[in-house]
């Protein structure tokens, strides 16, 4: 099968979009970028950039006519702004799931509708809201966060039954929260899951997760969990695609719990930083799988040839990195950012260990 599709426009600029982008050159598709900065990582690598906010419609408009069919790299970008290219070119994913992933109240309704178990979880709108939910229920432990615009640890803090319910919610400086209780969980996996025109589907994980400061520092394939456990959160991931009718790449982020349960936390509804070592490790990578299935393409094989640790280098991290360079199975990937601040995601490195 040939794609039709010369030119994928990417609104944003960051590493998803860069490594989408060299990606992309492999199978001969050129990309131009949408958005705001003037030297963003994606920019770097691909054919043309459009520099402008993602209100501004005559830029918008003049970036979809260049290209053949449009997708993003992060989920903050504005509804409006996707629905207005809809208007002009092609967007996958599409809408819908963007919407879902943009606000927690509508993700948590979404999963728990199409059967998908996530933590109990309560919207909040007032302090006389939070102090209610924390009384009616039956833990004493919480994580208070904001619905929209919370990642990496941000918009979020931690709230217990004794906590003064005025201040949290003050502090978090949003008129719309949600509760959730704290899960007690043994381990944080993801999966990645691509999802073409024809509706077959190519999977990555289950990936043990491990964090600094809220930030993702280290991914481990494959996970050490139970093939049940495994199979488990498989079934969940693709239960969600189908839900969504996906085109496209999303990743699902699960806790496991202590008994062994699998709770969804949050849908990132893209290429996923938990999947990076699939460049090194397996025969078509999470982003080669995004630039597939957004063009039309058949989904690729995504067995892995290698098992893989990937690891961030999170802010000053990166000046680390000579370390790596004649570390045998090490394979570098520096994002082109050109300030250094702390948590900040520079590049990362995946060690490779070749299955026999």
């Amino acid at each position: 099968m040939k794609s039709q599709v010369k030119t994928l426009g990417i609104l944003g600029g960051g590493q998803l979009g860069r490594m989408s982008t060299l990606a992309a050159a492999n199978l001969g598709i050129r990309v131009h970028i949408y958005c705001p900065d003037e030297e963003s990582p994606a920019s770097q690598v691909a054919e043309k950039t459009y520099v402008g906010n993602y209100s501004d419609k005559k830029k918008l408009r003049a970036f979809a006519n260049g290209v053949d069919v449009v997708s993003y790299e992060f989920e903050n970008i504005p509804v409006e702004t996707v629905r207005f290219i809809e208007n002009v070119r092609p967007v996958f994913p599409n809408c819908k799931l963007l919407e879902i992933s943009q606000n927690r109240i509508t993700e948590k309704r979404f999963l728990n509708n199409v059967g998908i178990s996530t933590a109990h979880w309560t919207p909040i709108r007032s302090a006389g809201e939070l102090a209610a939910a924390v009384r009616s229920a039956e833990k004493q432990d919480f994580i208070l966060k904001t619905a929209r615009f919370g990642y990496d640890g941000k918009g979020q803090l931690v709230h217990k039954a004794g906590s003064d319910p005025k201040k949290n919610f003050e502090r978090l400086n949003s008129k719309e929260l949600i509760l959730e209780e704290k899960v007690n969980f043994s381990r944080e996996i993801s999966i990645i899951i691509a999802r073409d025109k024809n509706r077959k589907s190519a999977l990555y994980g289950p990936v043990l997760n491990e964090h600094k400061n809220h930030i993702l520092s280290k991914s481990t394939i494959p996970a050490p969990i139970e093939d049940e456990i495994a199979a488990k959160a498989l079934r969940v991931t693709r239960k969600l695609a189908e839900a969504l009718d996906l085109i496209g790449v999303l990743a699902l982020e699960m806790f496991v719990t202590k008994d062994g349960r699998i709770l969804a936390n949050e849908i990132a509804p893209r290429t996923h930083n938990s999947g990076h070592w699939t460049i090194d490790a397996c025969y078509v990578s999470q982003f080669e799988q995004h630039v597939r299935t957004v063009c039309g393409l058949p989904v690729g094989n995504p067995a892995r040839h290698s098992n893989a640790v990937m690891i961030n280098f999170l802010g000053s991290d990166v000046d680390k990195v000579n370390k790596y360079y004649k570390m045998k199975g090490s394979c570098i990937h520096l994002y082109g950012k050109s300030e250094i601040r702390k948590g900040r995601k520079m590049g990362h490195i995946t060690i490779l260990k070749p299955i026999k």
